[in-house]
């Protein structure tokens, strides 16, 4: 563990001897890491073999958080080590709902590319083509391959 991560782990209280257990709003030093955007220490957690698919008291995972923190690099390096692309959160909203929700017209395009389904719904019975809030995603999603 290098010396930047472990200070790291350690300002934001994470257990040293735990690199899967939640901190603050139940979110692992992985998602985190991606939420702030950090690659260089989601490249170190994700070299220690820490548990991907965890999710968050609101049951967003890594890949949420990378979307979240528009870090393309976050994002490309948990797809490669095969984060569940289609997990879905406590409303049972998917990653790319929420992007195309958010105007993350990007992170649509490459959810859609890496294979993300568009089928899915929340649990108000909205998917991401309803919830699309650009001409640019609605478009995307009309055009998506359905799986």
């Amino acid at each position: 563990m290098t010396t930047k991560l472990k200070n790291w782990l350690e300002e934001n209280d994470y257990d040293l001897t735990n690199l899967n257990s939640a901190g603050k709003y139940g979110n692992s030093a992985l998602m985190k890491a991606c939420r702030e955007g950090k690659i260089d220490l989601v490249n170190e957690l994700l070299s220690m073999d820490v548990e991907l698919n965890m999710k968050n008291v609101d049951g967003n995972s890594a890949l949420w958080n990378s979307c979240f923190a528009n870090s393309y690099e976050c994002f490309e390096a948990v797809i490669k080590a095969g984060i569940d692309i289609d997990s879905q959160n406590v409303n049972n909203v998917t990653a790319l709902m929420y992007c195309a929700s958010a105007g993350k017209d990007d992170f649509v395009e490459l959810l859609l590319k890496h294979g993300a389904k568009t089928e899915f719904e929340s649990l108000d019975g909205f998917k991401a083509i309803d919830l699309a809030v650009t001409p640019k995603i609605v478009k995307l999603l009309k055009n998506a391959k359905v799986s």
